[in-house]
């Protein structure tokens, strides 16, 4: 097996990086990856995977990749131990997939809409990683947040976000890659659930 001088976290990253700069400045690159339902009626269902990898614009993309960067690594850690050492891959891979179905089923007649981004795996990764650390503090445009707290109020900034609808950023990926994230974690490793309510009650403050 081949073994990287970085971790899967780290490759994904800069996979993610390279397409999603290409796609700027490439139109057929990004109509080609992007998760667009007519597409999918073509057979072209590999769009489940490689609308992760293209994003709206280099903020949507820095966000993405640094709160993978902070967080990746750590769950990274857990999940390698499965699957021969690609657990985290596939446990990503999925988050792709499992974020966008319920909008797919939603919107597979429409051909107006169309998705992209690592939201939904990265939103897999931060909710699993709040399971085992909910205090820990996430740097939040460098003001320091409770893991939990950011938790709750990144859900309810996707829920108001995707109201407004405006984008073509998924933000109901956001809530079914955290839903995602938290069930294949606690399936697997069921004594994160007494782990995550004791740690609730070690409050930091």
């Amino acid at each position: 097996m081949l073994h990287l001088p970085f971790g899967h976290t780290v490759t994904l990253i800069i996979i993610t990086v390279a397409i999603s700069l290409l796609a700027f400045s490439n139109q057929a690159v990004m109509n080609r990856l992007i998760f667009w339902p007519p597409a999918m009626q073509r057979g072209q269902y590999d769009r489940f995977i490689t609308h992760g990898f293209i994003h709206a614009d280099g903020t949507h993309l820095l966000f993405n990749m640094i709160t993978l960067f902070f967080f990746g690594n750590i769950i990274e850690s857990f999940y390698r131990q499965f699957f021969y050492d690609m657990g985290f891959v596939l446990f990503y891979l999925g988050g792709l997939i499992v974020a966008i179905l319920p909008s797919y089923l939603k919107y597979r007649h429409d051909a107006q809409w169309a998705s992209l981004g690592a939201s939904g795996a990265v939103s897999a990764v931060l909710f699993a990683y709040i399971l085992f650390q909910p205090w820990n503090l996430i740097f939040v445009f460098f003001i320091p947040v409770p893991a939990i707290i950011f938790a709750i109020l990144y859900v309810a900034y996707s829920i108001w976000s995707g109201k407004r609808g405006n984008t073509n950023i998924n933000h109901s990926a956001h809530l079914w890659g955290a839903a995602y994230g938290v069930v294949v974690t606690i399936i697997l490793e069921p004594r994160v659930v007494p782990h995550f309510l004791n740690q609730l009650t070690k409050l930091p403050f």
